[in-house]
Order: C-alpha cells, then sequence, then structure tokens
C-alpha cells in the first residue's frame, strides 16, 4: 500500500526525510521514552552518559532537530551560550572556540560568537547584546576595564578565559610554569640578556605575562629587558624588529606566535642568521609555528581544552552544580628559533 499524503502531494514518508525525525521517533530508535529523550536535549544532566551519547548520535542519523522555542519554555532557557573573543583573526581564538562548540554540540547547546575587533570600549554594549539572548557567557581574553567587568557579573552567569578578576570565575593557564621554561630553556642555551616584545598595553595576559618574566627570569641569572607594547599581530610584530636590534639581546620571547612569526620574518629580511644571531621564542603553539620556516619554538597554550572547560563550568552552574574552574598547564615546545647564544658579530 502507497505512503499517504497530505495536502500538498508529499507523503509522510518523504515530508520525514525533508524535515528530519521527530522526537517520539528518536525515542523509538534509541529504546527509551520520549521524557528522557527530551531530557537529554533539555536537562543532560539528567540523563545516564551512555544513554545520552546513544540518543546524541542517533539524533545525527534521523536528522532530529530540537525545539528551541519549547525547551525554553519548559526550563526557562535559551539553550544557547555567547562567547566573546578580542579578534577573529588571531589565530589563538579560533582554537578555543572550536573547542567551546564541541562541547556545546555534546550538551545539547547551541553557541554565539562575537567579535570586539581589540576595542575595550565596544565589549560591554556587547555582552549586554547577548545577555539577553543567551543564557551565559565566555569572556575569552577580556580586555573590558575592571569596572565593566564588576557590571557583566550582574547580566548573567559569565566565565573568563585567559583573564581573572576579583570573584569571577575564570579558566586560566599556568603563565608561571611556562615562562620557568623558557628561563631554564634559554639559560641553558647560554642566554643571558633576553627581551621581551609586549602586546596591547590593555591585555591582563600581557601584564601577568611581563610580570611573571621579571619575577622568574633574574633567578635563572638572565637580564630581562622590555621592549614595549605593541599590536599583536604579524605586522605588529615585523615592525618591533627595530627596537629588538636596537636592544642587544640574544633572545627574545614575544607576546604572542602571531608577532614571533613577523619578528622572524622581518629579521630574516634583514640579513639575520636565525637562531645563530639571535633566539625567537613565540607563545600560543598556533599551527602555524610549525609550518613557519624556521619552525617556531613557542608555549603551548591549551586552547581547546580551555573552550571545553569553560563551556562545562557555564553547562554546570546553569545547572546548580558547578565546580571550580581549571588551571591549564603549559610547556615549551623546541623547534629551530632557538640555539646557543652567539651575538651579531662574533665569529
Amino acid at each position: 500500500m502507497p505512503p499517504s499524503s497530505g495536502p500538498t502531494g508529499v507523503s509522510d514518508a518523504g515530508r520525514r526525510e525533508a524535515t528530519g525525525a521527530t522526537l517520539r521517533d528518536l525515542a523509538a530508535a534509541a529504546g527509551v521514552s520520549v521524557a528522557t529523550a527530551s531530557r537529554a536535549f533539555s536537562r543532560p544532566e539528567k540523563v545516564d552518559a551512555t544513554t545520552r551519547r546513544r540518543i546524541l548520535l542517533l539524533a545525527d542519523e534521523l536528522r532530529y532537530v530540537p525545539n528551541r522555542a519549547a525547551q525554553a519554555l519548559i526550563t526557562g532557557r535559551t539553550m544557547s551560550l555567547g562567547l566573546v573573543v578580542p579578534d577573529l583573526n588571531n589565530p589563538f581564538f579560533p582554537g578555543v572556540i572550536k573547542g567551546a562548540q564541541a562541547r556545546a554540540r555534546d550538551l545539547g547547546l547551541s553557541l554565539l560568537i562575537g567579535d570586539t575587533d581589540e576595542d575595550p570600549g565596544s565589549e560591554f554594549g556587547l555582552v549586554e547584546q547577548l545577555a539577553q539572548r543567551t543564557d551565559a557567557i565566555v569572556l575569552c581574553s577580556s580586555r573590558m576595564p575592571a569596572g565593566d567587568l564588576e557590571r557583566v557579573g550582574g547580566l548573567c552567569p559569565v566565565v573568563l578565559v585567559n583573564r581573572e578578576h576579583g570573584g569571577l570565575p575564570a579558566v586560566t593557564f599556568d603563565t608561571e610554569a611556562g615562562v620557568r621554561d623558557v628561563a631554564r630553556h634559554l639559560r641553558a642555551l647560554g642566554h643571558r640578556r633576553v627581551g621581551y616584545v609586549g602586546g596591547p598595553a590593555h591585555s591582563f595576559s600581557d601584564a601577568a605575562r611581563a610580570a611573571a618574566l621579571l619575577a622568574e627570569l633574574p633567578s635563572h641569572g638572565l637580564e630581562v629587558v622590555l621592549l614595549g607594547n605593541h599590536e599583536p599581530s604579524f605586522e605588529g610584530g615585523r615592525r618591533a624588529a627595530d627596537i629588538v636590534l636596537a636592544s642587544d639581546v640574544t633572545a627574545v620571547l614575544a607576546h604572542n606566535d602571531v608577532m614571533a612569526l613577523g619578528l622572524v620574518g622581518r629579521l630574516l629580511d634583514y640579513g639575520l642568521d636565525i637562531p645563530r644571531e639571535l633566539s625567537v621564542v613565540g607563545w600560543d603553539d598556533i599551527e602555524f609555528a610549525a609550518m613557519f620556516t624556521p619552525g617556531l619554538t613557542t608555549v603551548r597554550m591549551p586552547r581547546e581544552d580551555a573552550g571545553r572547560a569553560a563551556v562545562t563550568y557555564l553547562e554546570g552552574a546553569l545547572s546548580g552544580r558547578a565546580s571550580e574552574p581549571p588551571r591549564l598547564e603549559t610547556h615549551l615546545v623546541f623547534r629551530q628559533t632557538t640555539a646557543r647564544a652567539h651575538p651579531r658579530g662574533a665569529d
């Protein structure tokens, strides 16, 4: 017997194929009740992990799309999170976004992303807009002034990534451990005078890194030379080259990998032998660090782990079972831009 057709002449089977399965279809395929299938999306903490994983896999196969409006009426939640970054062009942030997106998908949540274009003045307004459309917000490497951050906590649940402020929860990186790795590495290579090419003056992570350098390097017999604040971009690194050359350092740490790559590129243009005449260290371990020639020695930041941890924390907070956000480990990745100290002009 042929399948029945609706008023438009499309069969029930064809309509289901075009629009995806219903919640009842999904529940039947997973061998669970409709209520359990619904909770897998709206209250994931109430469903056994193995069962929920099976439901989500079947949802993908059957092309089931949860009814967000209905879930919002039942739970009082939008089932969406916001994530704000300073600059989507900076390769550091896509890693965080990727981790956050993957974890949000696991939890049945959607993710709305905002970019402040390195403008601290616009960040609070963007967060205000997202707070009206989401349940909670991840602020990654926030450039926001302290006063605005205190106000943000009253808009909706918030977690910081790569920034700390007062009592706000934060997923952080062990900057001190990364700096210690750099200090030991450069000291072992015979360096004594190390420059730091800083990032934006309003960057919390830049201030934290400079403070760690000033506290840690002297204990390893290294002198620190602060070489100013610069735009956290490839061009910012290139423009810092003249300052680096005039500083009489034998090694330099850049605020991030993008700047380090720009710096190395300009120094190579000048005819320097990298790393024989100057060692360069980056920070972040973005994908391009290993692809560049010479490969960039850098400090690895677990960016995807940070994104996942931030979303996990917010889901826990919204469900009344939040735990302390983690402090993630960092470590040095040795490649080809560092070598034994050999001052320029030496034989």
